[in-house]
């Protein structure tokens, strides 16, 4: 185990609009302390089988990059959900724009595929 850089599609949405508009790349580094954190998380939800679980991100270790239009979030946070098909723990970046609060988030990653 060990830390992990992502690259990811990610989504913006206006707070007025049904419909997302994809942004790509959104970068962030995950460390093998946030790792852990996310297969501690997803164990709890297979044991709880509460639908979702909010873990908040070091900002100084995340080392996130958005697409320069997007620019800087007001607050960044990673969802792990469990997948009711596989049963698995899948987690993806949320949060908010800091200009106009309009929703930014990552597509999913499976817990498993970072090792």
């Amino acid at each position: 185990m060990g830390s992990m850089t992502l690259d990811i599609d990610g989504w913006y949405k206006k707070s007025n609009s049904a419909k997302p508009e994809p942004i790509h790349p959104v970068h962030f580094h995950i460390s093998e302390a946030c790792h852990l954190q996310l297969e501690a998380a997803e164990v709890e939800l297979q044991k709880t089988h509460q639908p979702e679980k909010f873990l908040d991100v070091d900002m100084e270790s995340f080392d996130l990059e958005l697409p320069p239009d997007i620019g800087p979030l007001s607050d960044c946070q990673l969802r792990v959900y469990i997948n009711p098909k596989t049963e698995r723990g899948h987690f993806h970046l949320v949060g908010h724009r800091a200009s106009d609060n309009s929703l930014v988030y990552s597509n999913a990653v499976m817990v498993e595929h970072l090792i």
